[in-house]
């Protein structure tokens, strides 16, 4: 089990997290949630403690506790008063390591009217829509949060097997951030480490789609629409480049599509762009939602703007003051104890260098106007775009499509 940590001596808290490289990437068709059902029932119980003794115990630390799951990790993770660390470690490893599954039928409930209400917010809804478009049926393609199906039916021993096949030490990176010495989590993690196991091996890169199209009926007063295709991976030297042409197009409020839908033209309220990298791939994508009236509008600003984007690059005074966006932001992100675990236990566990703040800003000051309309012309050209829509009529949403790719709203 790896142990990476950083130390804040400045602050009077811990952030520690437990790292497990697993997610929806894993699962197979008939599998779809099981990852996000584990981290749920994490937190109901183990031998030693009940649920509600971990959350009293939580809460006596005035400590925060929450997990996640994603499409390639699952991390269990809290911030603690630095006094607490031994308490605080002794709770969470035994969650993570030694679940026991009682009450398996309440969260069961739990869960499913979780993915009901994701099914009612057609905002959230769509980027799923959209990742299905652009990866088809590979894993990466299907909603982290599950099926309901899956969810309701899915055995104890089955549940328990997929835990003790990938919560193993080899798959596991402990991170921690804040005033804290490092041989002591080391220490701490020693006490607590159980069997090696083998580590699982990912899911075949799904690299190679063709552009798609989807559409997801619901009765919705806007029109929720995304545009993108593939991007590149986590541990690619153009993921500088990449944000800083993020922030460019639609990751800022000075952006172009922000000011060209919203500002410009009151076409919509959210209007964004953003990345997601993979372990071995990537994808871009654009959001936004807008009234039935305005959907072809937009549309048509949006599919204008990427054709600018291709013919014209950018301008200096654009790079220039998006490269200092992306410095500020990473900067003022760092002085959060949270950021910095989530940094050093994402990095850790998927095999990305791990920078100090120095050397990212000194990789942003190094991209270049070249750098970044190579990726334009790479990653944003309208006919490699897929596109997905939650709204009304899917006639409409073809139409709207046209205006950025003819041949995709065929």
């Amino acid at each position: 089990m790896r142990v990476v940590t950083e130390a804040m001596p400045s602050v009077r808290s811990i952030a520690l997290g437990f790292w497990i490289r697993t997610g929806s990437r894993d699962e197979g068709h008939h599998q779809a949630g099981i990852s996000h059902f584990l981290e749920h029932l994490l937190f109901k119980g183990t031998e030693r403690f009940s649920s509600r003794e971990i959350d009293e115990a939580f809460d006596a630390m005035g400590a925060e506790v929450n997990a996640g799951t994603g499409k390639e990790t699952t991390s269990v993770h809290s911030r603690f008063l630095d006094r607490h660390l031994e308490r605080a470690f002794d709770v969470l490893q035994d969650m993570v390591l030694r679940p026991t599954y009682p009450d398996i039928e309440s969260e069961r409930q739990v869960v499913i009217e979780e993915i009901a209400m994701y099914e009612d917010e057609p905002q959230d809804k769509v980027h799923d829509v959209l990742a299905e478009a652009i990866f088809g049926n590979h894993p990466l393609g299907r909603p982290i949060i599950g099926r309901a199906e899956v969810v309701s039916s899915v055995p104890v021993p089955e549940i328990a097997a997929w835990h003790d096949g990938r919560y193993v030490a080899g798959n596991i990176v402990v991170a921690a951030a804040g005033n804290l010495e490092h041989d002591r989590i080391v220490q701490l993690v020693e006490s607590a480490v159980g069997r090696a196991g083998s580590v699982p091996t990912l899911s075949l890169s799904p690299n190679g789609s063709m552009p798609a199209l989807r559409f997801f009926r619901k009765d919705t007063e806007q029109y929720h629409l995304c545009l993108g295709g593939p991007g590149i991976s986590r541990g690619d030297e153009r993921r500088f480049a990449l944000r800083v042409l993020d922030t460019i197009l639609g990751g800022s409020t000075s952006s172009r599509l922000f000011q060209e839908v919203r500002e410009k033209r009151g076409l919509a309220y959210a209007v964004y762009s953003y990345v997601s990298h993979y372990a071995d791939s990537g994808q871009v994508a654009i959001y936004v939602g807008t009234r039935p009236d305005n959907v072809g509008e937009a549309m048509d600003v949006i599919g204008n703007e990427l054709r600018r984007l291709q013919e014209d690059g950018v301008s200096e005074e654009e790079l220039e003051r998006a490269r200092e966006n992306v410095k500020g932001r990473t900067v003022l992100s760092m002085e959060s104890t949270l950021t910095r675990m989530n940094r050093l236990g994402s990095s850790v566990l998927m095999g990305v260098p791990l920078l100090t703040v120095d050397e990212v800003l000194a990789a942003f000051d190094a991209v270049t106007l070249k750098d970044v309309v190579a990726l334009a012309r790479e990653l944003y050209r309208p006919d490699r775009m897929s596109a997905a829509c939650v709204g009304a009529d899917e006639d409409s949403f073809r139409a709207a499509v046209e205006a950025v790719s003819p041949a995709l709203a065929a």
